[in-house]
């Protein structure tokens, strides 16, 4: 039977997470090792109890990788692809087993921040305490999500420690960043604290003429007298971009053109016109309350609001031949607001001495509300290699695209994990979903629609911890992920839908903590995911018809030697087969994008004593394998090898630190997604940080 006060986490200086107050509060991770997540259950679980594989990058881990975004911190995560189209400074572009998670498979403390069109929310890794990554299907206990699993990223709240911390950073651009952390009781006896963190960045990028502008602040409240915990928060964001990156023909970025190839730093549109503005706000609050021993009840709930605008030309090169880049201009201006509310009670008790049970029962609300306006226009070519800005773009044509869309989901579920014959634990979840969509078209077509659908989700999984640490596992699931559209009848079209098979092991070295800290994890997974959304020819109507099978292996191993040696290893290959497409011709294929294999190695030194204490010595290897430019499966983007470094030094209260981030500026085109859709992959970068606690 796992026992989770077992877990030992003192004399962790290093690893400033939040300490577990209640169902929701696991332990924060030992150096790059973690011990409980929220993920794959909705309450602090030890991480071997989970029947699926779940990854956590804490703190500690986002600090050493140097990541400014969500999308870099996954870099080594088992079963994730991240940032398949380069560096972007306003899209966390994150795929998990295959399935795009950058809409629907995005999670802020366990709330879902449902993404639809351009209405994207960017959370920094500034005010991110962990990420939680969830492999496969999720919607029994998220409702609709991602196919390929989530990921929960986990905010910093106030939790009655002394915070008095600045950092400052600077990369070779240039663009630099403050940032502050400031926290504290009200006074000593005081059941409040609060918790304030901001940050400013801006400069340029390593696209030519693209610079950014950052400025955010996360205040929150903490209310906990041990038996009731309340947090209150509220955040704001606002960026002001040009567009980086590119996406870029294959003929000119994987292979020459008649030029040769796309240079990595061209600024594709018009440097006084371009501009991507956005700001983003939330206010929420997190209650908890232990009514006794074996009932706890408990409530979150936010409100969202995004505003994005942009505008400027984005290329589409369909003739390769000669020394022409074609535009085409493109303006949206979106608003949308989402309203989340999960409502829980977890019930402890025991059906016989033999068998624990913890049952949890909620009911969950999403509201998704967008009003978006877009249009394009005519833009004249350019000359990739010798470009010539006019900073004069035409009028647009009228808009293609205005409408209101309002989609409303009612989730009730349940949970029972059982733990009985002093090792087995057994995980049963159900669900059943209710979602309304409704479309306002404000456009000459007129084409509005409401639709109602019904879905039930479910897993079962079962587990049995040797005395040892190990727990090997299986379990199976069936998903539903709702989708906004028509097809050709103008009827809503139906969910996704499928299920999953995932059989695997984790292993937890029983070991003295503080001496050897590990955790192991092997999983072989088999994944469906049927009634993908194509736009069908020769009319292009949107159907339902797509379907592909993701199977795989996933390894992830992380160590901390002696509180000296951190380590991170992970490998993921795919099997990835279309099954059903309005295409027959590519059925049996490999969808194009993801690579067939993915493979990481981290590891962070620190001197513990002598001349040089507090030194820290760092780097990595990232392996990304073959992928395929088309569904036919006909053009091949190469693999590549990626190397980063860090060297460090940290001493009482202050610390500088420097992170160089594809040390031998390795060219290499991350993904395409079609042939006239490549981009590269992050160059070199070198960022430059120090910090002081006072």
């Amino acid at each position: 039977m796992i026992q989770l006060e077992q877990i030992v986490v003192e004399g962790n200086s290093d690893d400033a997470g939040t300490t577990p107050g209640g169902i929701a509060d696991p332990a924060p991770p030992v150096g790059y090792v973690p011990t409980e997540t929220t993920a794959g259950s909705k309450t602090a679980t030890d991480i071997l109890a989970v029947p699926q594989s779940v990854s956590v990058v804490g703190e500690r881990e986002i600090e050493d990788l140097g990541a400014q975004k969500i999308d870099e911190a996954l870099r080594y995560t088992a079963g994730v692809y991240a940032q398949p189209f380069g560096p972007d400074g306003d899209t966390d572009w994150i795929y998990i087993r295959g399935f795009d998670a950058s809409q629907t498979g995005i999670f802020l403390d366990s709330l879902q921040l449902f993404q639809y069109a351009f209405a994207g929310y960017v959370i920094d890794p500034w005010i991110t305490e962990r990420i939680e990554v969830l492999k496969g299907a999720a919607s029994v206990l998220y409702g609709g999500s991602n196919a390929g699993g989530i990921v929960n990223i986990i905010s910093k709240r106030a939790d009655g420690k002394r915070r008095r911390y600045v950092e400052f950073g600077i990369t070779d651009e240039p663009n630099g960043y403050g940032a502050f952390d400031l926290g504290d009781r009200f006074n000593a006896d005081s059941p409040w604290s609060y918790r304030v963190l901001g940050k400013l960045k801006g400069g340029a990028t390593q696209t030519e003429y693209a610079d950014e502008f950052r400025g955010l602040i996360n205040p929150n409240l903490t209310f906990d007298n041990g038996t009731t915990r309340a947090e209150f928060y509220g955040s704001f964001q606002y960026d002001d971009n040009q567009h980086t990156g590119g996406f870029w023909p294959y003929v000119g970025s994987v292979v020459d053109a008649p030029y040769g190839r796309i240079p990595r730093d061209l600024f594709y549109s018009e440097p006084e016109e371009d501009y991507i503005r956005a700001w983003q706000a939330a206010v929420g609050a997190d209650v908890e309350h232990d009514v006794n021993e074996n009932v706890t009840v408990r409530s979150n709930t936010r409100y969202t609001a995004i505003h994005r605008e942009e505008y400027g030309p984005y290329p589409y090169d369909y003739d390769t031949t000669d020394n022409t880049l074609y535009r085409l201009n493109f303006k949206h201006d979106t608003d949308a607001q989402l309203f989340n509310s999960d409502n829980q009670i977890v019930l402890r008790g025991e059906t016989t001495p033999l068998v624990q049970h913890e049952l949890l029962l909620g009911v969950d609300y999403r509201y998704f509300h967008i009003d978006q306006v877009q249009a394009t226009g005519p833009a004249d070519p350019l000359d990739p290699i010798n470009p010539i800005y006019t900073n004069a773009l035409p009028a647009l044509y009228d808009p293609y695209l205005d409408d209101v869309i309002d989609l409303h989901q009612l989730g009730f579920y349940a949970q029972d994990q059982a733990r009985f014959g002093n090792g087995f634990i057994l995980t049963a979840n159900g669900r059943v979903d209710n979602v309304w969509i409704d479309r306002n078209d404000r456009s000459a077509s007129n084409a509005d629609y409401s639709g109602f659908e019904s879905a039930l989700s479910g897993r079962i999984g079962l587990g049995y911890e040797f005395d040892f640490g190990l727990v090997p596992y299986v379990s199976a699931s069936h998903f539903f992920a709702p989708q906004i559209g028509t097809d050709a009848n103008g009827d809503p079209v139906n969910s996704q839908t499928g299920e999953q098979y995932e059989v695997g092991f984790k292993y937890r070295p029983q070991l003295k903590p503080g001496v050897i800290d590990g955790l192991f994890t092997v999983s072989l997974f088999d994944l469906t995911r049927r009634n993908t959304l194509q736009s069908v020819a020769p009319l292009y109507i949107p159907q339902t018809v797509g379907e592909i099978n993701s199977k795989g292996i996933e390894l992830e191993a992380t160590l901390r030697l002696w509180n000296q040696l951190d380590v991170k290893g992970a490998f993921t290959a795919y099997d990835l087969t279309i099954v059903d497409d309005a295409n027959e011709a590519i059925i049996g294929n490999q969808p194009y994008l993801i690579p067939n294999v993915l493979a990481s190695l981290w590891m962070n030194y620190t001197v513990p004593t002598g001349r040089f204490a507090g030194v820290e010595i760092g780097g990595g290897v990232r392996y990304q394998g073959e992928s395929y430019a088309d569904n036919e499966n006909t053009l091949k983007v190469p693999d590549a090898f990626i190397f980063d470094a860090r060297l460090a030094y940290e001493r009482d209260n202050y610390g500088v630190s420097l992170n160089v981030t594809n040390l031998f500026d390795e060219e290499y085109v991350s993904g395409c997604q079609g042939i006239y859709t490549c981009g590269y992959g992050e160059g070199r970068k070198f960022l430059l940080k120090a910090f002081a606690r006072f």
